[in-house]
C-alpha cells in the first residue's frame, strides 16, 4: 500500500506543477497573439500577425522540413488534407503559406481553396472574394482574374468559389490539371487546400497530381483507426504522403500555450 500510495501521490505532485507552470505560461506577454490594427483576417492566422510568436515558430519549423525534404529539393505542389472535419486544416494550410512567404528567399507561393463544398479560406484571410476555383474549372473566368493578395506581394490567394453540383468531377478535370501545370510556371510553391479524405473523396483526387500530401491531425480527438483508414484511401489513389500535422497540443507542449486578444 505503501508504494501505491507514495505513487499517488507524486503523480498529484506533478499535475499540480504542470498546472501551476501553465499559469505562469498564461501570463507571459510573448505568448500572446494581438490581433493589429483594423484587419479582417482572423486572429487564428499567427504568423500574419506576430511572425515572431512561439506558436509561429512551429510553423517556421514545418516551413523548414518541407524545405529540407528530397535533399533540398521540396516539392512544388503540396495537397493538405484531413481525415475528418474541424482537425485545423485551413488554419495550418493558410499559417504555412505565410510562413513560407515569409522565408528569406521570398519565393512566389499559392495557396489555393479547393474545397469546393464548405471552402474557408476567404472568411480566415477577412475578404469578400466570391470568384475562385469553381469558376476557373467552369471556365467562367481566367486564374488572373480570380488571384487576391494581402500584404504579401509574393503570396496569392484562389478562394474556391461558388458551390458546384459535381466538385469531385471538376477536380479530376483536364481543367485542373491545366491550372495547376500553369501556376507551376509561375510560383514556387502551391499549397492546395482539399476537404477531409474519409468524407468525400476530392484530396485523393488532387493528391495523384500533386507532388504529396500533408495529414493535419487534431491531437486528442483524431482516433488511430480513423487516421489509418484515411491513410489507406490516399495510397488507394497513389497519393504520396509527406507527413502529419499534429495540432491543437497546446497541453502537450505547455511551453506553446498562447491566447487570442
Amino acid at each position: 500500500m505503501g508504494k501505491i500510495t507514495n505513487a499517488l501521490k507524486k503523480a498529484a505532485e506533478e499535475r499540480l506543477e504542470r498546472i501551476e507552470k501553465i499559469s505562469r505560461l498564461k501570463e507571459r506577454e510573448d505568448l500572446i497573439v494581438k490581433k493589429i490594427g483594423e484587419s479582417n483576417v482572423d486572429p487564428s492566422i499567427v504568423t500574419y500577425f506576430d511572425p515572431k510568436a512561439l506558436i509561429s515558430e512551429q510553423y517556421k519549423i514545418l516551413r523548414t522540413n518541407i524545405l529540407s525534404m528530397n535533399k533540398g529539393k521540396p516539392p512544388q505542389t503540396i495537397v493538405i488534407t484531413s481525415s475528418i472535419h474541424s482537425e485545423g486544416k485551413t488554419v495550418t494550410v493558410i499559417n504555412l503559406a505565410v510562413a513560407l512567404a515569409q522565408s528569406v528567399q521570398k519565393p512566389k507561393v499559392l495557396l489555393v481553396d479547393a474545397d469546393m463544398r464548405r471552402g474557408r479560406m476567404v472568411k480566415y484571410l477577412g475578404v469578400d472574394h466570391k470568384v475562385g476555383l469553381m469558376e476557373i474549372l467552369t471556365g467562367a473566368a481566367k486564374a488572373e482574374d480570380v488571384l487576391f493578395h494581402l500584404e504579401y506581394d509574393n503570396l496569392a490567394f484562389v478562394g474556391s468559389g461558388g458551390i458546384p453540383e459535381n466538385p469531385a468531377e471538376l477536380l479530376a478535370s483536364d481543367k485542373m490539371k491545366q491550372f495547376l501545370a500553369e501556376m507551376k510556371s509561375d510560383f514556387d510553391y502551391i499549397l492546395i487546400d482539399t476537404p477531409p479524405i474519409i468524407p468525400v473523396t476530392d484530396a485523393g483526387i488532387v493528391g495523384p497530381i500533386a507532388d504529396g500530401v500533408l495529414m493535419v491531425v487534431q491531437a486528442g480527438r483524431t482516433q488511430r483507426g480513423i487516421i489509418r483508414r484515411a491513410e489507406d484511401l490516399l495510397f488507394q489513389t497513389h497519393s504520396k504522403i509527406l507527413g502529419h500535422v499534429l495540432t491543437n497540443i497546446e497541453y502537450h507542449l505547455p511551453e506553446y500555450i498562447y491566447r487570442y486578444l
